[in-house]
This record gives structure tokens, sequence and C-alpha cells, in this order.
């Protein structure tokens, strides 16, 4: 593995080896080849350019959706963060978020600039990047109906701008996935409204998801897509896997489709129970369900 003893000069950091486990919401995982915190989007592209072809690279947010499997991951790990974390009210109902900034932030400063339709943000854990690549989505909408715009980096750290209609998103998806592309950016667009209309719709939001969802769990939030015509919490609770044990991890008593550690969980357990549950459930009621939680590494 020569490229990980010929590096590029950064002014952000580089680890080696680097355990993964702290970077996600599961606290599970082995370590990575080599972690790369930029610390900018200049220091992003020149390490890119730089790096030796032959690396891996994977970029990855906060984490709140990544089981990372306990045998660690190939190559480079990006994690963006302060470097990519700015928000900017552009007006005609526009703002623009650095990949970095958490979902519920974007939510907070759309609201403070009177741009309604980004509500739904107070309600997922993830970040803009994220929600870009994946469609995400809650109580009744998703990205796909307010990004406009978003500027991507290459594995080359060429910059490119894509549309809207160039993500072609579908429901969890979006073109970005697997296409080697990193967010830098992305620009919404709402209606306007009153801030603290937008706001009281807000905590409606942030009080459900507190009342409903395990949020203080060590959890990756929805563990399964909800299948055509089907909740995905309603075929695991029906299946009987609410608050069953395997191992160190389970699906949580409070809310079926969300996957948690227990406190002594491994990839290896969190990632064995939803696969037992899918199996389960397709033998059970024929239905297939497909992993929302994005998965990676090597198994042990």
């Amino acid at each position: 593995m020569t490229w990980k003893t010929q590096l590029p000069a950064v002014r952000g950091k580089l680890l080696v080896d680097e355990a993964l486990a702290p970077f996600t919401w599961f606290r599970v995982g082995g370590p990575a080849d080599v972690v790369f915190l930029p610390a900018d989007e200049q220091d992003l592209a020149d390490f890119l350019k730089a790096l030796d072809p032959a690396a891996p690279v994977l970029a990855i947010g906060v984490g709140s959706n990544l089981l990372v499997r306990d045998g660690g991951v190939d190559g480079v790990v990006i994690r963006l963060g302060k470097g990519f974390n700015t928000v900017e009210a552009l007006g005609d109902n526009r703002i623009k978020a650095g990949s970095a900034v958490p979902d519920a932030i974007l939510a907070r400063k759309a609201a403070d600039a009177g741009i309604a339709g980004l509500e739904f943000y107070a309600g997922i854990p993830g970040t803009v990047g994220g929600a870009a690549v994946m469609n995400a989505g809650c109580y009744g909408s998703e990205t796909v109906n307010v990004i406009r715009s978003a500027r991507v980096m290459d594995r080359q750290g060429n910059v490119r701008e894509i549309s809207g209609d160039q993500f072609d998103f579908t429901y969890r998806h979006s073109a970005l996935q697997g296409a080697d592309l990193i967010v830098l950016d992305a620009i919404f667009e709402g209606t306007a409204d009153e801030p603290s209309e937008i706001k009281a719709r807000m905590r409606a939001i942030t009080e459900r998801r507190e009342t409903t969802q395990p949020i203080r769990e060590k959890t990756g939030g929805s563990t399964f897509k909800n299948p055509p015509g089907h909740s995905s919490w309603k075929l695991v609770d029906e299946a009987g896997w609410r608050g069953r044990l395997y191992g160190g991890a389970m699906f949580s008593p409070l809310h079926s489709n969300f996957l948690i550690n227990t406190g002594e969980a491994t990839a290896a357990d969190l990632e064995g129970l939803g696969d037992t549950v899918r199996a389960d459930v397709l033998a059970k009621t024929g239905v297939q369900l497909e992993w929302e939680i994005k998965r990676i590494g090597r198994a042990e």
C-alpha cells in the first residue's frame, strides 16, 4: 500500500489507522487506513489532485446513517467539517449551505430568513451533503422538493455545478450515489413566510420526533426504506422484533425501524440483526426490506 506512505501535504489533519467508531452515531466499526479532515475546499482539492489514483476515497458526514463494519475501511475516509459549514441567505427565498451543515441548522437558518418549506430538515439528524446524496426526507417532504443546485468535487479535485434535475432523485436515492463525487455545498429554495410561523412548525416536528424516536440512543436513524404500500416499522414489529436483543443490538422498543446499539454491540451484531429481520419479514410476508442505512467496510 505505497500510497499510504506517500500522502500529500495538507493544511487540515491526516489521521492514519484511525478508529471510525467515534465518527458514527452507532459508535461501532474498525479503523480507516487514513482519515482526512480538510481545512477547506482548496485543501481538499489539492489533496485529491496529489493523491495516488489507486487510493480509494470515501466522503462521510456526521455518520448518523452509517454503519462501519468491524474490519475497518480501505483507503481514505474524508470527513468534511469547519471549512464546509457556512450558511448564507441569497434572497428570493433561496439559501446556500455547506455540505457539513447539519440539516437542523439549515432549517433554523432558513426560518430566520423567512424561508418556508425546509422545516422538515429539523427532523433529520444528518448533514446537507448526505441529504443531497440520499434525497433525505421525513414527514411528507424530501430534498428533491427544495434543492435547486449543488457544487461537487470529483476524484481529481475538479469542481462543477449540477442542477436539481441532474440529481435524478428517487426515494432515498440520487444519481450522486456511487458517482465518486463529493458535495461541497447546495442551494435550496422555499417560499416566503413569517419566521415565527415557520419556527412553530419546526417545534412541532422536533416535539414529534422526540416522543416517537430513540434520538438519545446509539442509533443510525431509519434502518430500512419503506417498501411500496408498507411501513417498515410495522413489518418489523409484526414479525416480533421490537425490543428483541441480538447480541448487543436491538430494534428500539420506541420505534421498531430504529436499530440501536444497547451499549456493547459490534457492527456484526447490528448488521446481523438487520439481515436476520429482513429474512424473517420476507419469509412471513413476502415483502423485501431494503437497507436505508449505508454499510461500509470489511467484515472482521
